[in-house]
């Protein structure tokens, strides 16, 4: 069984590659959406019976994860040293510095690593993260998907 729980969270970056638009400092209203499989449960009485998990429990891990850490704040590629610089020299400027540029595709793939295990010891129910996916806008997105 699969379920999804979907969130949203602002945030501002740029691709300093990039020949288009997305090289200037820019946000979005980015939304993730966290898919994870698992046996429904079925002990009787327990909260959580007839779910594969509680949809605030999703949420829950989700913000603390990741969600809280990227709304509102800037995600910078560490070799774009001209932003960075610039974001450093802002006073308790909330900047989250990543390894790689901060396309939807490696937003992604980096929400995917960081929720993985989060979600894979909660419940005990054979619970996976099946699928992240990370919407830059309402019509473009990018999906991180488990490994078979």
């Amino acid at each position: 069984m699969q379920i999804t729980r979907r969130l949203e969270f602002d945030a501002g970056h740029r691709i300093p590659s990039h020949t288009s638009q997305c090289r200037h400092l820019h946000g979005h209203r980015y939304a993730i959406e966290i898919t994870l499989s698992g046996d429904i449960i079925t002990t009787a009485g327990v909260s959580e019976q007839g779910m594969v998990m509680d949809y605030s429990e999703v949420k829950r891990i989700a913000k603390e994860q990741l969600v809280d850490a990227w709304d509102h704040a800037f995600l910078v590629y560490r070799g774009d040293r001209e932003v960075l610089d610039f974001l450093n020299s802002l006073p308790n400027h909330k900047t989250v510095v990543l390894d790689v540029p901060p396309t939807a595709e490696n937003l992604a793939l980096h929400a995917f690593e960081l929720l993985a295990s989060a979600y894979r010891h909660s419940y005990g129910n054979h619970l996976q993260l099946q699928r992240v996916r990370i919407y830059e806008t309402p019509n473009n997105w990018a999906d991180c998907l488990a490994k078979e």
